[in-house]
């Protein structure tokens, strides 16, 4: 179907973006590129060359040598991602974008931004730091994931509940398309209805479609004042309940509504080597309150802290500075990984569901967890309805059985979140770890549009191949 990526095609590479630029035929630094951050080593796949481009010039080049050749190519950014969205299956060229991570102009009369793909997320807030500006997308690996990954998945984040995902931001993208045309869609445009929404079909696209080489960010004021509420629940279910009643009974929006269960909050703090403060809590909710008064954000924050208080939390606490808000964010940061060190055995899983059936979606998981005796930690966007719920192995289950049992739990989880309204992933993407489950949520006609879209892009199907859907 393809072809291998032979000596004359390295050389053409080197002559496009240097020497140093290309790695081949060397499996120590060709693995780092081999697998984005799932755990499970079954979604891994080497590369045959990683190629480096510095430009929009030189992309275009090398996917024309790629169509030429019928080369499978592969967009990658930081390799932050959790769907094997950025993992070479096919072998073939993968393409990094971490040189191309230049902030390429700051329009403060348009309140734009322009940046390269390889722009690590949280350095495009600190460019604007003077500026009294922000970029609203806030995933919440923004220390370490690419702006280009963000658009590609479309990401979510911490602060979706108010100011929205990754897309409300994106106006207008440079992008080279696999047959290696160079086209932008939108641009500095606060409206635009000419024509079909290129952009926001581009956004969330999950490198299939076309490689961004510029994005075209719209900003904000930043706000001046922030309080975090962290609220402490005897069981996750109270927490969840509450939610709902913060935007109908007091009718504010808050920037993010956090959760955590008791098994994602005492692992990270030992994982922190940090002591649980709070050890018989079941239930963690964590709420960020932001705006342009600081005397407005205190009300509204001991507003909602009584709502809280007459609704099962047990203790509520603010923390209005930096260090305060940084002791608190840390530990629903650095759930992830907390579990990853916990057990290597698990698949986090990322359905969403509409807001008011994310309380139906948590009795469904205690029973699918007893049913299937693993564990099922869950944290995630209770403002939005996207659970991070993590299947893990316990350590007295044996291999042979783990590796039977994921696949029905899975699909049981996306079944159960189907049937409250909701679909498998929420911010994570499709990639190739869900693209087998599509069926479970999409009808045949609409994975078949789809597919359309994808051929009239990619007709020989060499960019990014696999994901989303199986090839074709």
């Amino acid at each position: 179907m393809y072809q291998q990526v032979t000596a004359g095609i390295v050389t053409r590479l080197q002559e496009i973006v240097g020497e140093k630029n290309v790695i081949f035929d060397d499996p120590e630094r060709l693995e780092v590129y081999s697998h984005d951050e799932i755990v499970e080593k079954e979604y891994a796949h080497m590369p045959e060359v990683v190629v480096k481009p510095n430009s929009t010039e030189e992309v275009s080049l090398i996917m024309k040598l790629a169509a030429k050749n019928r080369i499978p190519v592969t967009p990658r950014g930081a390799g932050t991602g959790l769907s094997g969205g950025a993992v070479p299956i096919y072998g073939g060229i993968l393409l990094s974008v971490e040189n191309m991570n230049r902030i390429l102009e700051i329009d403060l009369d348009n309140l734009m931004m322009v940046v390269e793909p390889g722009r690590i997320t949280a350095d495009i807030n600190e460019a604007l730091q003077d500026h009294g500006l922000f970029y609203a997308g806030y995933p919440m690996s923004l220390q370490k994931c690419f702006i280009g990954g963000n658009v590609a998945e479309n990401a979510g984040g911490g602060q979706a509940v108010k100011y929205g995902v990754t897309g409300r931001y994106v106006v207008g993208l440079e992008v080279v398309l696999p047959s290696g045309e160079i086209v932008e869609f939108g641009g500095k445009r606060v409206k635009d209805v000419t024509g079909y929404n290129m952009v926001q079909l581009m956004v969330g696209s999950e490198g299939t479609l076309g490689i961004f080489t510029k994005i075209i960010l719209k900003l904000l004021p930043r706000p001046v004042a922030k309080i975090d509420l962290l609220a402490l629940f005897d069981d996750i279910q109270t927490a969840i309940d509450v939610v709902p009643l913060i935007f109908l009974k007091e009718k504010l929006i808050p920037a993010g509504i956090e959760f955590m269960d008791r098994l994602c909050t005492s692992t990270a703090h030992e994982y922190l080597g940090e002591k649980m403060p709070y050890p018989e809590t079941d239930g963690v909710l964590l709420i960020t309150l932001d705006g342009a008064n600081v005397e407005q954000v205190r009300v509204e924050a001991q507003t909602i802290s009584e709502l809280l208080r007459e609704n099962g939390a047990v203790e509520v606490h603010a923390a209005e500075t930096p260090d305060a808000q940084e002791k608190l964010w840390k530990v629903r940061r650095n759930v992830i990984d907390a579990l990853k060190a916990l057990s290597s055995e698990q698949s986090m899983e990322d359905v969403v569901v509409p807001l008011a059936s994310i309380s139906k979606m948590m009795p469904c998981l205690t029973e699918l967890s007893e049913k299937y005796d693993v564990l099922m930690p869950c944290f995630g966007h209770a403002g939005d309805g996207n659970l991070h719920v993590t299947i893990m192995k316990k350590k007295d289950d044996t291999m042979e059985r783990w590796q039977k049992i994921l696949p029905e739990v899975r699909v049981e989880l996306y079944k159960t979140a189907y049937k409250l309204g909701g679909t498998i992933s929420g911010e994570h993407g499709i990639g190739h770890k869900r693209k087998d489950s599509m069926p479970l949520v999409l009808s045949d006609v609409e994975i078949e549009l789809m597919k359309r879209i994808k051929f009239a892009f990619d007709p020989d199907n060499i960019l990014n191949p696999g994901k989303i859907f199986p090839c074709f």
